[in-house]
């Protein structure tokens, strides 16, 4: 093999290697544009992802200069040969692209380009970018070769696209998730301990004037329960600050989160735990997600004067536990508190990421939850 075909190679690899890395899609088309530029020995290479207005929503160049990109101004709307390309799925091979009967003009310091190649970046029927060269560097102008080749770098940002797609979806679809988890919290717990506020009220204003004494009980309940009401609502809104896994990773993560915790709640939490090996995203989030819930159970059911989150890793594993010093329970006779303390979700979301996860409490003796989950992917 020549040098040659070894940098062909070594380029190539970089364009598909980048589509699985986690970059972000714009670092992956910009790779791609780049390999194909250098690999089908081209002076101008250009890719554009359109947007619904008429415009682009990623338009991106290579081979030319910051300056020159400056000077020639705002990015193209969807017209001329640009817009074709984004109806027809067929690409467009021209030894000179001003001869095309859909070429109108360009910016007068655009470069001036003559042979031409333009591939359609399609996924299925769907037509979702364009990737073009022009002005190839040594003699002939594009071949079929060249068009095949382009054709697969092509492909390869199809599938970036696609991804970048799909996790703006999954994304929006976690969102829908917690909010409803978030409503049906505020539905069977702070909703009705308003409704008993409401009721508790109404009791000790019609007391107080023939029964100043047990007026003055209600009155009592009252504050009790506003208290309580407090505890739920500042525990949601601690539920729903945004997080950064990937770039905090977990131990800051949970950190952050026993910080937050112990000065909104007179119970002392504290994070013991120290970073850990890499994990996949899901076992992270099923990690954090966890860990969130055994903290809520701790604070809100178990009466704490201690709860601590440790993180620790050896043999493979990553263990997470969530401990607590407070009343407890008898872990394998009580369902009712099981079903209270929403265990069987947490395993559910344990066993989604190959994890185990144990419980152990005894009435008096506080709680233990503990989950496994493997390193790597």
């Amino acid at each position: 093999m020549g040098t040659c075909d070894r940098d062909e190679l070594r380029e190539l690899s970089a364009a598909v290697l980048a589509v699985t890395a986690r970059r972000s899609v714009r670092e992956v088309l910009q790779t791609i544009l780049t390999s194909a530029r250098r690999l089908l020995d081209a002076r101008y290479a250009a890719l554009g992802v359109p947007d619904e207005n008429g415009s682009f929503a990623e338009f991106l160049a290579d081979g030319i200069t910051d300056e020159q990109w400056k000077a020639i101004g705002p990015v193209p709307r969807q017209h001329g040969l640009l817009g074709l390309m984004l109806r027809d799925p067929n690409p467009v091979r021209l030894s000179d692209i001003r001869q095309h009967p859909q070429f109108d003009w360009w910016p007068a310091a655009h470069p001036v380009l003559t042979d031409f190649l333009g591939m359609p970046i399609t996924d299925g029927d769907e037509i979702l970018g364009e990737l073009f060269l022009a002005n190839k560097n040594t003699p002939g102008g594009f071949n079929a070769e060249d068009e095949e080749l382009l054709r697969l770098l092509a492909a390869h940002a199809a599938i970036a696209i696609v991804n970048a797609r799909l996790y703006e979806r999954s994304r929006e679809l976690s969102i829908v998730a917690e909010r409803n988890r978030i409503a049906r919290e505020l539905h069977d717990a702070v909703t009705q301990k308003l409704f008993s506020l409401r009721l508790t009220a109404d009791a000790a204003a019609a007391l107080v004037d023939r029964d100043p004494a047990r007026a003055a009980t209600e009155i009592g309940n009252v504050r009790r329960l506003a208290a309580e009401v407090s505890d739920e609502l500042r525990n949601v809104v601690v539920g729903l600050l945004p997080v950064d896994l990937s770039g905090d990773g977990l131990d800051a993560a949970l950190r952050k989160q026993a910080e937050l915790l112990n000065r909104v709640h007179e119970a002392e939490v504290a994070f013991v735990g120290c970073p850990v090996p890499k994990l996949t995203s899901a076992r992270r989030e099923a990690l954090y997600r966890i860990a969130q819930e055994a903290l809520h159970n701790a604070l809100r059911h178990a009466r704490p004067g201690l709860v601590e989150i440790d993180l620790s890793a050896a043999d493979g594993q990553v263990v997470l536990q969530v401990r607590d010093d407070g009343v407890g329970f008898d872990a394998e006779r009580s369902e009712q508190a099981a079903r209270k303390l929403g265990l069987s979700s947490m395993r559910e979301r344990a066993r989604a990421v190959g994890g185990r996860l144990t419980v152990t409490s005894t009435p008096g003796g506080g709680t233990t939850v503990r989950v496994e989950v493997a390193t790597g992917g």
